[in-house]
């Protein structure tokens, strides 16, 4: 690739057949973009100071004793640095987003503008309690509605996300079995669980034990009862599971566990799939986190926003964490601590030092009344609908190991079966790219070899699908087939494939400029990349 004018060598593909090189490193309107420390440097600055006639002692505090080593530009440069790095990103405003578990869906954008009402978006949590009545009775709203779609007793909304939801519920029922002065050692949990159960069971301090699944990718209800004993604290139980099945023993387990002393929790973060179908509650579950960032919009690309309510049975609600909202007279209060201990609360404490995420609580209650109990139906039947629909077009192509056992419900699983060799899952996804769409989850859940998890959620349209599945469709066949072009992709890209090893191994933290005489002169931090 030649060097332009400026100096710096651009870092777009090595043209081949296909490509047209360029001596920019641009193609078309997909715009090079050097690092932010290549574009500018740290002895200029993007303004200019007159300070001519300024006394010396008027400068004194604001003079740098040592440079800061921020490159220096100007705005038009800044704001084009940055929209260009925009255009490399893919987004669910772009397309479907088939990641597997993560419910990437289309936000509608009435939640956002009513996140973004006063007093709700600019409220702060340590305003005086009148001053927030319109916030404390949107959270009791919310609370009631996630109250009345799981059959549960109570619903502790101070959890940050998932896992910070699932730590609530453990803790819970740590609280739940000392108090009754029998404390338990071991929490058990299926292979089809979603990875962060045995994370959270083990961060509580329990020992962690699988739970083998059956030959149809559900829990083995024969083993689990086998394992169940006085040590047994809970079971931890994703349903649906995360091979995107629903288990029809659920009942079933629950009763095994109760009968062994035992509580049940389960990961709600596929509740798309069952509301308003599904009361977990009349599972026998007792305690279950509900994602609102995946069931009740805000898809969570990016690390964030989350919320993670925790709906609770009636044995499990006394041990509920702090604070929480309730009705007082004619207005609502924040139950505290040193108030809650005076009532006799047997509360294991709090988990955060303020309430919640108010702007993840306006979304999700906007969503909730703008569908109405048969819309929410309605998202759980399009949900499966659409998942169903990629597993049937596509399972002649792609090895499908639990098709044979029924529908799925929310998300298709596929294996990388039937590949030729040499030739794994991570082509395929590579590939993907070139064809304008995300790749979907790879190699997740591990008790599927190479696998490939979709998830076109409730909001893809038929068209949308037919699309992804016609482009899924001819590289599946590459891939079967032995096309060694495949293990180029992406070709189209900003960017080829990465050596993810030795981005893995020897990944590259920092920035850092040469000098004349070849030392890195440390400066620029936090850039660079794997």
């Amino acid at each position: 690739m030649s060097t332009n004018p400026s100096g710096w060598t651009p870092t777009a593909p090595t043209p081949s057949a296909d490509m047209v090189a360029t001596i920019t490193g641009n193609r078309a309107l997909m715009l090079e973009e050097a690092l932010i420390f290549e574009i500018g440097d740290n002895e200029s600055t993007g303004v200019d100071f007159d300070t001519s006639g300024v006394p010396e002692s008027k400068l004194a505090n604001l003079v740098r004793s040592s440079p800061i080593n921020l490159p220096g530009l100007s705005e038009p440069q800044t704001v084009r640095h940055y929209t260009r790095l925009s255009r490399q990103n893919y987004a669910i405003d772009l397309g479907l987003f088939p990641l597997g578990s993560c419910t990437m869906k289309h936000n509608p954008r009435l939640n956002e503008k009513m996140a973004r009402l006063p007093g709700f978006a600019d409220i702060h949590p340590l305003q005086p309690q009148e001053t927030v009545q319109g916030a404390y009775q949107l959270i009791d709203t919310l609370a009631h509605w996630l109250i009345k779609l799981t059959g549960m007793h109570s619903v502790a909304m101070s959890p940050k996300a998932g896992a910070h939801g699932e730590l609530c519920g453990i803790l819970a029922i740590r609280a739940a079995l000392e108090a009754r002065g029998d404390a338990r050692s071991v929490v058990l949990v299926p292979e089809s669980a979603h990875g962060t159960n045995p994370a959270t069971a083990a961060f509580a301090g329990y020992k962690v034990e699988d739970i083998p699944a059956t030959a149809e990718g559900r829990v083995d209800l024969a083993a689990l009862k086998a394992r169940l004993g006085p040590d047994v604290a809970a079971v931890m139980i994703t349903n649906p599971n995360t091979c995107g099945l629903f288990e029809p023993e659920m009942k079933a387990i629950s009763d095994a566990v109760h009968a062994a002393g035992g509580l049940v929790y389960c990961d709600g973060a596929n509740f798309n799939a069952i509301v308003g179908r599904v009361r977990p509650g009349d599972l026998g579950i007792d305690a279950m986190h509900i994602n609102l960032h995946k069931t009740f919009s805000t898809p969570h690309g990016g690390g964030g926003p989350g919320s993670g309510p925790v709906v609770m049975s009636q044995a499990l609600s006394p041990y509920a964490p702090l604070p929480y909202v309730e009705r007082d007279g004619e207005g609502y209060r924040l139950v505290e601590e040193e108030t809650a201990h005076d009532q006799g609360s047997d509360s294991f404490g709090r988990m955060v030092a303020f309430h919640g995420q108010m702007g993840m609580f306006t979304r999700a209650l906007s969503y909730i009344l703008s569908h109405g109990a048969d819309g929410l139906r309605q998202v759980a039947e399009d949900s499966v609908l659409n998942a169903n629909y990629v597993l049937r077009s596509l399972e002649d192509v792609l090895d499908a190991p639990f098709a044979f056992s029924g529908p799925c419900m929310h998300e298709a699983i596929f294996s990388d079966k039937g590949f030729a060799d040499g030739f794994s899952t991570i082509d395929l996804a590579k590939a993907l790219i070139d064809e304008g769409f995300h790749p979907m989850t790879m190699y997740f859940p591990l008790v599927v070899h190479g696998a490939m998890l979709i998830e076109p959620t409730e909001t893809a349209s038929k068209a949308s699908l037919d699309q992804f599945i016609i482009a899924l469709r001819s590289i599946a066949e590459r891939a079967r087939a032995g096309d060694q072009a495949l293990h180029d992709a992406p070709i189209y890209a900003p960017r080829r494939r990465l050596d993810e090893t030795l981005a893995a191994r020897k990944p590259v933290l920092a920035y850092k400029t040469r000098a004349p005489d070849g030392a890195d002169s440390g400066a620029g931090v936090g850039v660079g990349g794997g």
